[in-house]
């Protein structure tokens, strides 16, 4: 099984710093999300594995091996990037066979490849045709199965569902998940900007801005417990307000609230992170009062943005059968529990 290791890896373009010193284990058979804006240094990394780019300094490592001076075809890696790539005058199988045939593999292995890759992927009705003649979906699903067939140790996925419209993304996360499941020794390196593909599919995600590895942890733990502002803000929602810490909680806009002050000494300022779900309507525990600036209604659920004291609070609720009007005075309120203290002023790392 092989998993991937930045060791301090820079990469710079025309003098200009669009990766600095990322150090990352990706550990075998893991998928790891590297989620962040556009310009955040997420695409370089990958290409950095796929060896399209060479690191000004540091390492790349693939299963233990030192792969940094090695060509992309000698790394042993599959790759699927957002416009599928696929070579339109050539058929599904042709198409799914193309790496194989590029490593040379035995020329009597390869139909059992293709149709292996292809029934891996639900594609095996589609072998005859053209590219052209294919959904963007399924045109997707060729690009994998190409990938697949060489059985590679390390998947790289660039944006892989950027393209597709919304119902096809849903359905090809769902692949994507199955597909993890059923290839337990293939490390998956995910390049998104998506914050609901890398909650689905990442055993863990690597949160970067700015050329730098802002947090790193599960799903989990970014969302119910982010280390800084830019964490909180980007994967998933969140209300963050300026709070002087004080004994057994924090204050805001002169208000006491109950909550873990964890380390922070009393006095210090803090950034308090609470997500819109957690929110309340009515009276409760950490009451915050304020006036409906304005109502958007979800389908399932209704987002109420609140006044208080000069902050907008947003509150998602399930589904109000009567709403607020606009400059209604209302409470929200939220369990100390459902809250997470930062440091003030540590928006990156």
């Amino acid at each position: 099984m092989s998993g991937i290791r930045f060791d301090s890896v820079s990469v710079a373009y025309n003098g200009t710093t669009v990766l600095d010193s990322l150090d990352l284990t990706v550990e075998p058979g893991e998928v790891m999300a590297l989620l962040g804006p556009s310009g955040s240094g997420k695409t370089t990394a990958l290409r950095a594995v796929a060896g399209f780019v060479r690191p000004l300094s540091g390492r790349v490592l693939i299963g233990g091996r030192d792969v940094t001076a090695l060509p992309p075809h000698k790394r042993g890696i599959g790759m699927v990037v957002q416009q599928y790539a696929l070579f339109p005058h050539m058929r599904v199988e042709e198409n799914v066979a193309f790496g194989l045939r590029a490593q040379k593999a035995p020329r009597a292995e390869i139909p059992a490849r293709v149709a292996e890759a292809l029934e891996m992927t639900g594609m095996g009705a589609y072998a005859k045709r053209y590219p052209r003649e294919l959904s963007g979906g399924q045109q997707q699903r060729v690009a994998i199965a190409r990938a697949l067939a060489i059985r590679p140790g390390v998947l790289l996925l660039d944006e892989p569902l950027s393209a597709l419209d919304a119902q096809l993304r849903s359905g090809m996360l769902t692949e994507l998940a199955r597909l993890h499941r059923e290839l337990p020794e293939v490390s998956i390196l995910y390049v998104t900007h998506d914050q609901v593909e890398a909650l689905t599919l990442a055993d863990r995600i690597a949160v970067m801005d700015r050329a730098r590895l802002q947090d790193c942890g599960t799903p989990q733990q970014l969302y119910r417990a982010p280390r800084t502002e830019f964490t909180a803000s980007f994967v998933g929602n969140a209300n963050l307000l300026p709070v002087t810490v004080a004994d057994g909680g924090a204050v805001f806009a002169g208000r006491p609230l109950a909550l873990d002050p964890g380390r922070a000494a009393p006095g210090s300022t803090a950034t308090l992170c609470v997500r819109p779900h957690l929110l309340g309507l009515g009276e409760g525990p950490n009451a915050l009062r304020g006036t409906i600036a304005e109502v958007q209604w979800r389908g399932s659920t209704h987002r109420l943005y609140v006044d208080v004291d000069g902050h907008r609070v947003k509150a998602d609720l399930p589904e109000l059968r009567e709403t607020p009007a606009l400059g209604d005075e209302v409470t929200l309120h939220f369990e100390p529990r459902d809250a997470v203290l930062l440091s003030a002023g540590v928006s990156h790392a």
